[in-house]
């Protein structure tokens, strides 16, 4: 399989012809969401069209806007945040969110178009065998690299890049928060393979389809599956973004 048919090319939906867009969605592993306007309540609605009774839970929306931003490379989504609120412990993000949705609010004069990537095509056909056996067999702390930030929890999140659902859906991981486990007698092997995954994903990233989006069009993306990622602009961009969990999530 070529580099670029890694890509995915999402389609463009009316988001009002919701069995369409779901269609879409379940075929390629995002879709784009057209003829909303660009504001908070439409970023809702089309969660609740894409999955209606399936899902399970909303995260806080995130809004991005930048200013001649730099390249955004491939990742999934996912982050471990809980915070005290009140005295309430609430969870803000979710390791296992299974969906994203980015909302165009104001598309950059120049660049900033996304590209996604089908990771299990990538799993399957471009991994070779000692980085696939690292992927699915090896125990890594997901957001260790990150653990200075305020809202991270104490404990180590420990998974390994690639796993399943107990209803045996693939959850393909890429994030680069990845540290090898404390004292891990395997560390700089780890460290090595976590090195060579991230050049190997960055370096099929230039012959990806772009998408690009104009105001108010929502890009969906099955977080399980694919990876998504942008391109350096100039000029003002901002986005909004909602992870959720759904039935099918971990």
């Amino acid at each position: 399989m070529s580099t670029a048919q890694l890509g995915v090319d999402a389609a463009r939906v009316d988001a009002r012809d919701v069995d369409e867009a779901r269609r879409r969605l379940a075929e390629r592993g995002a879709v784009v969401l057209t003829g909303l306007p660009a504001t908070a309540d439409a970023l809702a609605v089309a969660a609740a069209h894409l999955y209606g009774e399936r899902l399970r839970r909303l995260f806080p929306m995130r809004e991005r806007a930048s200013e001649d931003g730099g390249a955004v490379h491939l990742h999934a989504d996912s982050f471990d945040q809980v915070v005290d609120i009140g005295g309430v412990p609430t969870r803000r993000r979710d390791p296992d969110e299974d969906a994203v949705l980015v909302q165009c609010v104001r598309p950059a004069p120049d660049g900033g178009r996304s590209f996604v990537l089908d990771a299990y095509r990538y799993l399957d056909t471009r991994a070779d065998a000692e980085l696939l056996d690292f992927l699915t067999g090896k125990d890594v702390d997901l957001y260790g690299a990150w653990a200075g930030l305020r809202g991270l929890p104490a404990t180590p999140r420990v998974a390994r890049h690639v796993e399943y659902t107990r209803t045996g859906r693939r959850i393909a991981r890429r994030t680069d928060g990845a540290v090898p486990l404390h004292r891990d007698r395997d560390a700089g092997h780890i460290t090595a393979m976590l090195d060579r995954f991230r050049d190997s994903v960055r370096a099929i990233e230039p012959e990806l389809p772009r998408i690009g989006l104009a105001e108010g069009d929502i890009l969906a993306i099955d977080n399980y599956r694919c990876w998504h990622g942008r391109d350096p602009h100039t000029g003002h961009r901002a986005v909004r973004i909602l992870t959720l969990r759904t039935d099918d999530a971990r």
